[in-house]
């Protein structure tokens, strides 16, 4: 294994290195697609290509077995302006590889395509698909969610997502809600009118001091935060219509529209949800993948930022080197050691899952 796993990891650092050099930003992934395509072929492997989403099975498909994922993304966002090394240029400088897109999320990209290599050939009591998606960082409608229908019906999705190598069985979804308030317009100097800027802030003081029923047991609380409030035009016209936004971070103890429902019953604004798609998710109870995450001593938590998990129907575990924290800042880098030892994680997880299940 050791020769293997070395070998290959030369392989995914020398793929990231070229991919942290070939801009893809979200919408923008063509080119890194085409070396995730080509680095697949050249191994042996069929791809299959839907805009930019590229993914593969394993050599042999059994018929009667259950299917895993393996997916992460190779879209970024946009280079922030403190970076003080080129964003585009993959450094390696004591022990860590700069560059955009280096943790979030190259590192565990790589990582599960050394791991999709790995067990290419080899006959587990599963069959494995690897998938390299597009659009994570906007959630788009191009990424995973468009080759969803492409796939069989998965048993367990691992999603690489920097975690340090923990195990997330839980992600929070999310909500973003368009409020709209009515009122009565009016001239300022007078009683005149009824303001729905006022009316509004009945509302915010609601929000602000609101607590949501449920308690997930990983993710804690569901949360609602006002981020964004639009009234009036003239300093001498009292508003007749108020619009604010809210972010509402969803646990697993709700779906979204549950959340959306407990909400109507607290404000007076109308409430229009620009999206029902970025479900929270949780591991179901007695899932085989949970005893893994016990056998192999894996810290596993709830997880409060987004991923395609939020987009995947089906099981799913968020894990990959690298850490969160470093991800969307300045002079992003990943430790050299951290792709190795991902790879050996990956490969011990999917391990232990076939010895589980065999």
């Amino acid at each position: 294994m050791d020769n293997l796993v070395q070998e290959l990891t030369d392989k995914a650092i020398a793929l990231l290195q070229s991919l942290i050099e070939t801009p893809s930003l979200s919408k923008e992934e063509h080119l890194t697609a085409d070396l995730i395509e080509a680095f697949l072929t050249e191994h042996g492997a069929v791809c299959f290509r839907k805009g930019n989403n590229v993914w593969a099975f394993s050599k042999r498909k059994w018929e009667n077995k259950p299917y895993i994922l393996l997916n992460s993304h190779h879209d970024t966002v946009k280079p922030n302006l403190g970076y003080t090394k080129d964003p585009f240029k993959a450094i390696i400088d004591d022990g860590k590889l700069f560059g955009l897109g280096s943790n979030d999320a190259g590192g565990c990209l790589v990582s599960l395509l050394a791991t999709f290599l790995y067990f290419y050939e080899k006959e587990l009591p599963f069959n494995l698909i690897m998938a390299a998606t597009a659009e994570e960082e906007i959630s788009g409608k191009n990424g995973i969610e468009s080759i969803l229908s492409e796939l069989p019906d998965l048993k367990l999705a691992i999603v690489g997502e920097p975690t340090l190598m923990q195990m997330a069985v839980a992600e929070k979804g999310l909500l973003v809600i368009d409020a709209r308030v009515t009122g009565k317009a009016g001239h300022a100097a007078r009683e005149e009118g009824e303001n729905a800027l006022y009316k509004a802030l009945d509302d915010l003081n609601a929000i602000r001091d609101y607590q949501f029923k449920r308690i997930s047991p990983y993710l804690g609380k569901s949360k609602v935060t006002a981020t964004i409030i639009q009234s009036g035009d003239q300093h001498n016209v009292v508003p007749d219509l108020c619009t604010y936004t809210l972010d509402v971070r969803v646990t697993d103890a709700y779906t979204l529209e549950e959340a959306m429902e407990e909400l109507r019953i607290v404000l007076k604004a109308e409430l229009h949800p620009r999206s029902l798609r970025l479900n929270s998710s949780k591991v179901p109870d007695g899932h085989p993948i949970l005893k893994v995450g016990e056998i192999l001593n894996l810290e596993k938590y709830g997880s409060p930022t987004l991923s395609d998990q939020a987009l995947i129907p089906f099981p799913s575990i968020k894990i990959g080197p690298g850490d969160s924290a470093r991800s969307h800042t300045a002079d992003e880098f990943i430790y050299i050691n951290e792709i190795k030892n991902g790879i050996i994680g990956y490969i011990r997880l999917l391990e232990t899952y076939a010895e589980l299940v065999k």
